[in-house]
């Protein structure tokens, strides 16, 4: 097993993250998870987890220009860090393991 441990959370904002490349940010990547997963995502709860992610070197960020469109506000981008893409790897390789060791399993029962 991992020594990384991702929520379920978390692993959809990394992957959303690795979707939208250089357009990841706050808005963008709420409306991506939306339309995917068809659930709500709050703007809180997708801040917070950007942040924890940062924290753990997951993901970096770094500011966009200012916009008149945005009232001078500039966006935060956030993209996968090399260590990010490297744990992604991981816990999609424990997943498959997982699914592959489920012994007749068929999705067409």
């Amino acid at each position: 097993m991992s020594k990384h441990h991702l929520g379920e959370f978390e692993e959809i904002v990394m992957l959303t993250v690795a979707i939208l490349a250089d357009e990841a940010y706050g808005v963008a990547i709420i409306d991506e998870m939306e339309t995917r997963l068809n659930r709500k995502v709050s703007i809180g709860a997708l801040q917070t987890v950007l942040r924890r992610l940062e924290k753990k070197g997951y993901l970096s960020s770094q500011f966009g220009e200012a916009t008149n469109m945005r009232g001078g506000k500039r966006k935060r981008y956030f993209s996968l860090t090399a260590y990010g893409k490297n744990v992604l790897t991981e816990v999609k390789e424990q997943r498959l393991s997982l699914w592959e060791a489920i012994p007749n399993f068929s999705l067409n029962k």
